[in-house]
C-alpha cells in the first residue's frame, strides 16, 4: 500500500479579493463556491483518493499562528479528517511550509507521499482530479517528483508555465524539460500553440525525503535553518508551533525557486502529470466571476443582489441589497463596512488599494466589521466619538480572557443565553434581558457556561477604544 499525506498550504492572504478576503479572514476560509469554503474544498478533494493501493496518513494543514482556530473550527466541521496544524510564527513562503510538513512526515516513521496543494483553489471535475492525482501518487512512489500541470484553455499571462517533453511514461506522466515565468500575452500564445506547455498549478507529488533530499542540494540553508526551528518546536492538542525565532532566520522562498525550478538536468526526476478538471486558482474576482454559475445574460449574482439591464458583471452581496442596472464587465462587492467597483478586466488591481489602505493604517485592509475569535464572534455595529457598540456571541463552553482596560469602562446587556461575569472578585450569572458594568481598569472574564450560544450588546465608552488596549492575565487560547 502507498500511504499518503496530504499537505495543505494555507499561508495566503488573497489580498486580490479584498474586500471580501482580509489578512484577519483570507480567501481560502471564505465560501465561493459551493458549500464549504475554498480550505475544506482543498483537504476534502485529498482525502477522496483511496484506492486499492492508496491509503491515508494524518493530513498536515500549514497554517499561520493568527488563523489557526479559523482552520480547526473548519476542520472540525468535516469530522472524519484526522489533521495536525502546523503553525508559522511568521511568513516564509511556500519552501519552509513544505519542509515542515516533510519534517513532521519523516519523524512519523514512514516516508508518506505528500500531496501537497494550496488552500484556495477551485476544481469542478472531482472525478478528473482524483485520477490525475492517483496516477501522481504512483508514479512519485519510487522518488520521483510529479508536478501538476494544468492543461491550459487559453493562452493567460497570469501563470507560471511548464515545459513538458517525451513520451508518456508508465503512470500518464511526461518528463519536465523547463519552467516558464509569467509571460507576455505574444509568448503565452505560443506556449499554448506548441502543446508542449501547462500551467503550473502549484501542487506537487512526492515523497517526504524526496522534498528534503532536493532542498538540501539546493538550498541547504533553508534546510538547516527549519530544521533548527522544528527541532526546538512545542506542542499544543493538534498544533505544533517550530521555535519563533529560530523561524525568522528561514530564508523566505517559494516551492518552485528553491527547488522544482533547479530540478531539470540535475538527475533528480521531475515529471509532470496533465490535469483537466476545471481548475482556478481564483487569484482575483474576475475568476470568481469565470468559475460562478453565470445567468444568461452572463451575470454571477450572489446574496441580495438585483440587476436591470446588466450584462458579464460579477455582484456579490454580503449584508445588504446591493443593485445594479444598465453596466457591463464590472465586479460590484459589497461588505459590511467596504464597497469595490471595478472593472472586471483590471480586478487584478485590487492589491494598488489594499496597499493603500495599509499605509493609512486602516482596519479594513485587515478585518471584516464582524472579527472571529477563538471563542466566537463580535461585529462592531456602531461608533463614533468616545462610544463604540458590539454584538458578541460566545460558543458554548468557551470564554474570553481574564484582562483589564486602561482606556474604556464596558455595559454588557445579555440576549440570549446564560453569561457568567467575573469583575474583580465578584462572579455572578447573568439571564436575557440583564445587565452588568466593568468598570475602567477593573479586571474582568466573559465566559458561556451554557449548552447555547451566548450573545450580548456591549456599549464601550471612554478615551480610546481599539482592540490593542487590552491588558491579559489568563487566557485559554495562548494570547498574551
Amino acid at each position: 500500500m502507498l500511504k499518503v499525506s496530504p499537505v495543505i498550504l494555507c499561508g495566503g492572504s488573497g489580498t486580490r479579493l479584498w474586500p471580501l478576503s482580509r489578512s484577519g479572514f483570507p480567501k481560502q476560509f471564505l465560501v465561493l463556491s459551493g458549500t464549504t469554503s475554498l480550505f475544506q474544498q482543498a483537504v476534502e478533494r485529498i482525502n477522496a483518493i483511496t484506492s486499492h493501493d492508496i491509503t491515508l496518513d494524518e493530513t498536515l494543514v500549514v497554517t499561520n499562528e493568527e488563523h489557526r482556530f479559523l482552520a480547526l473550527d473548519q476542520l472540525r466541521e468535516l469530522k472524519t479528517v484526522n489533521a495536525t496544524l502546523l503553525l508559522e510564527p511568521i511568513a516564509r513562503n511556500t519552501a519552509p511550509a513544505l519542509t515542515l510538513a516533510a519534517l513532521r512526515a519523516v519523524e512519523q516513521g514512514d516516508d508518506p507521499i505528500l500531496v501537497v496543494t494550496p488552500a484556495d483553489q477551485t476544481i469542478t471535475d472531482q472525478a478528473a482530479f482524483t485520477t490525475a492525482l492517483q496516477q501522481s501518487v504512483r508514479a512519485a512512489a519510487d522518488g520521483a517528483i510529479i508536478i501538476l500541470g494544468i492543461t491550459p484553455t487559453a493562452p493567460e499571462t497570469g501563470y507560471g508555465y511548464i515545459k513538458h517533453q517525451g513520451n508518456v511514461k508508465t503512470f500518464g506522466e511526461y518528463s519536465v524539460a523547463q519552467f516558464a515565468e509569467k509571460p507576455d500575452a505574444t509568448t503565452a500564445q505560443q506556449y499554448v500553440d506548441s502543446g508542449n506547455y501547462c500551467w503550473n498549478s502549484g501542487m506537487f507529488v512526492l515523497r517526504a525525503s524526496t522534498w528534503l533530499n532536493a532542498l538540501n542540494q539546493f538550498r541547504p540553508d533553508i534546510a538547516e535553518a527549519t530544521q533548527a526551528s522544528w527541532q526546538d518546536r512545542s506542542s499544543d492538542a493538534q498544533f505544533i508551533r517550530p521555535a519563533k525565532t529560530a523561524f525568522a532566520d528561514i530564508p523566505s522562498e517559494s516551492i518552485d525557486y528553491a527547488v522544482m525550478e533547479k530540478c531539470p538536468g540535475s538527475g533528480i526526476t521531475i515529471n509532470m502529470v496533465p490535469l483537466a478538471a476545471g481548475w482556478n486558482d481564483l487569484g482575483a474576482w474576475d475568476a470568481v466571476w469565470q468559475v460562478g454559475a453565470q445567468d444568461t445574460n452572463g451575470n454571477v449574482m450572489q446574496g441580495d443582489a438585483f440587476q436591470a439591464d446588466t450584462t458579464n458583471s460579477l455582484i456579490y452581496a454580503s449584508s445588504r441589497l446591493v443593485s445594479a442596472v444598465g453596466v457591463d464587465n464590472l465586479v460590484i462587492v459589497e461588505t459590511a463596512d467596504a464597497v469595490l467597483v471595478a472593472n472586471r478586466s483590471q480586478s487584478q488591481q485590487v492589491k494598488q488599494i489594499v496597499n493603500a489602505l495599509e499605509a493609512q493604517g486602516r482596519e479594513e485592509h485587515t478585518l471584516h466589521r464582524k472579527v472571529f475569535r477563538p471563542w466566537g464572534w463580535y461585529d462592531s455595529i456602531d461608533e463614533a466619538e468616545r462610544f463604540k457598540v458590539k454584538r458578541i456571541q460566545v460558543k458554548p463552553g468557551a470564554s474570553l480572557s481574564l484582562q483589564k482596560h486602561h482606556h474604556r469602562a464596558e455595559h454588557w446587556i445579555v440576549v440570549k443565553g446564560t453569561a457568567e461575569v467575573t469583575c474583580g472578585e465578584k462572579v455572578i450569572l447573568l439571564t436575557e434581558n440583564q445587565s452588568t458594568y466593568i468598570p475602567l481598569g477593573e479586571v474582568h472574564r466573559l465566559k458561556n457556561p451554557g449548552a447555547i450560544p451566548l450573545e450580548i450588546i456591549e456599549v464601550q465608552s471612554g478615551s480610546y477604544l481599539n482592540e490593542d488596549d487590552i491588558v491579559r492575565f489568563e487566557d485559554t487560547y495562548g494570547r498574551y
